[in-house]
């Protein structure tokens, strides 16, 4: 063998063609296209979590007014004397007027009921006085003569029957499920109006719902209560219902 043919072993040809440098190479290579990949990927990732977090919450309102529709008149009543006999009749007769008042003005029999009856006694001086109380109630979806009957309640007083504390008419909206769909939809409105005025401000626009809570619906007095009228006085009633509304920002 000529000393032309032999190549040295540590020459610089050998050490690029070793197989552990082409191995080592090989591997630094693939690390650093990932690394370059994964921090394009990172970077893209890093942006689009950023352009994730554009969204704004606002509240929307939605109100209406309704009528109730069912009317509850509680009517409570009392007789006292020491004879027992005596104050169970002129509760007798209480009742009677009642049911005659009630009758006068167009109301079926079976719209007054009783829900309660009870005798209490108490005993001074050595004499018992007796107390026989009795309620009754009236309940009707004929809003008009419900009104027209609490109108005239001083009526039973002039036949003879004194209504105790407690006794009072209750006016009921009982149809919230009816409404309640295009009453949520009105406020989701509301809120998406709040949020484009939001997004105008800011030069975005509003995008798709992410997340939305709505809240309790809430029936209130129509006039409220400044003018001393509670919400079940009234037939005339408010419902109000708001919702939170998180809209993304494009």
């Amino acid at each position: 063998m000529s000393g032309d043919d032999v190549q040295p072993a540590n020459g610089a040809g050998g050490f690029w063609r070793a197989p552990a440098t082409r191995l080592w190479f090989g591997t630094a290579g693939i690390l650093a296209a990932g690394l370059i990949v994964g921090g394009y990927l990172l970077g893209d990732g890093l942006l689009r979590a950023k352009n994730a977090e554009r969204a704004v919450t606002v509240r929307g309102l939605a109100e209406r007014d309704v009528t109730a529709d069912l009317a509850t008149w509680t009517i409570s009543y009392a007789a006292s004397s020491t004879d027992l006999a005596e104050a169970q009749a002129k509760v007798r007769r209480d009742t009677e007027a009642i049911a005659g008042f009630f009758r006068e003005l167009g109301f079926p029999a079976e719209a007054l009921q009783p829900t309660g009856a009870n005798v209490s006694s108490f005993t001074s001086d050595g004499v018992t006085t007796y107390t026989v109380r009795q309620r009754l109630s009236l309940r009707t979806t004929d809003i008009k003569r419900a009104q027209q009957a609490v109108a005239r309640q001083f009526d039973l007083v002039g036949r003879g029957v004194l209504l105790e504390e407690g006794s009072g008419m209750a006016y009921t909206f009982t149809k919230l499920n009816d409404i309640k769909p295009a009453m949520v939809a009105a406020a989701t409105r509301d809120a998406r109006a709040a949020a484009e005025q939001f997004a105008e401000d800011f030069g975005s626009r509003v995008g798709r719902i992410r997340e939305a809570t709505q809240g309790y619906f809430e029936i209130e007095a129509r006039d409220g209560e400044s003018a001393g009228w509670g919400s079940a006085d009234s037939p005339y009633k408010k419902v109000r219902v708001v919702t939170t509304v998180r809209f993304a920002l494009d």
